[in-house]
């Protein structure tokens, strides 16, 4: 059974932890969203977004009937509705109790860890499997313009909605920087990404809506509570009419996190993948 506790005192991060020898569900650790959304004004009951959380997972493996290793790149899926996120460390360690475990076929594989990640998140979480060389893993670039040219003075780092202005002109364009950096709430690594924004609606003043991004530099949350910080903070200031927010995370410990929100009817370029990752 996956756990369900309501906070991380007990998550393994930041803990030692042993290395399992065979399959265990119980390992997933899971940490309800409600209470990181609550400072933000966001009713779990009336999500104001819809969204995914896509994982990568580049150290998968487990036996073939017969004993042999198979390697795998894992991409999760996870609704940005389901009441409960996974634990990172927690999701390294569960898939890390699959590489002795003996599975007679792939497809026994992905149904095994599609009924494991949706009972931890409480919702259904889409399982792929591809081959460490398949196409769909090359890398890509962020469509849009890219912010991080503009030659400005930051002075603050942490993150302030007052950076973000509007004009009077409605636009409808899409920005991204590679300047996102935020840190992880329990062990305080860094935690480095690009975000991507198409909105339609009031002009965002570029050299602000940067010094905001840049504000995330020292502030300490998950990468998920991160993303619907910044859509939260974007929708209450320049009141888009359509808004997608989408960050992909460099990939630490094994695993990359790429969150995104939207307003209902947009979807982001997905499956994408960048250099970093």
């Amino acid at each position: 059974m996956s756990h369900r506790p309501d906070t991380l005192a007990h998550a393994p991060l930041g803990r030692e932890s042993a290395y399992p020898a065979q399959y265990d569900a119980g390992l997933l650790y899971s940490i309800p969203r409600a209470a990181n959304r609550a400072p933000l004004g966001i009713d779990e009951a009336n999500l104001p977004f819809v969204g995914e959380d896509e994982w990568h997972a580049f150290e998968v493996s487990w036996l073939n009937g017969r004993g042999k290793p198979i390697v795998a790149v894992a991409r999760f899926r996870l609704p940005a509705n389901s009441p409960q996120l996974i634990e990172s460390k927690s999701w390294k360690l569960y898939l890390n109790s699959f590489n002795q475990t003996r599975f007679a076929q792939r497809d026994e594989v992905i149904a095994t860890l599609s009924h494991d990640l949706s009972a931890a998140a409480g919702a259904p979480v889409s399982v792929e499997l591809f081959d460490v060389d398949a196409d769909a893993l090359a890398p890509q670039r962020l469509p849009g313009e890219s912010l991080d040219a503009l030659d400005i003075e930051v002075s603050d780092y942490t993150p302030s909605a007052d950076h973000l202005v509007v004009g009077e002109p409605i636009v409808e364009e899409t920005l991204h920087s590679h300047l996102l950096k935020s840190n992880c709430p329990v062990t305080g690594q860094p935690d480095w990404g690009s975000v991507m924004i198409r909105y339609k609606g009031p002009k965002l003043d570029r050299e602000g809506l940067l010094r905001y991004l840049i504000g995330y530099r020292q502030h300490q949350d998950f990468h998920e509570h991160c993303v619907e910080h910044i859509f939260t903070d974007l929708m209450h200031r320049a009141k888009p009419s359509e808004l997608l927010v989408l960050a992909r995370y460099v990939r630490r410990g094994g695993l990359d996190i790429s969150p995104w929100r939207a307003t209902p009817g947009l979807t982001p370029p997905s499956p994408l993948r960048l250099a970093r990752q």
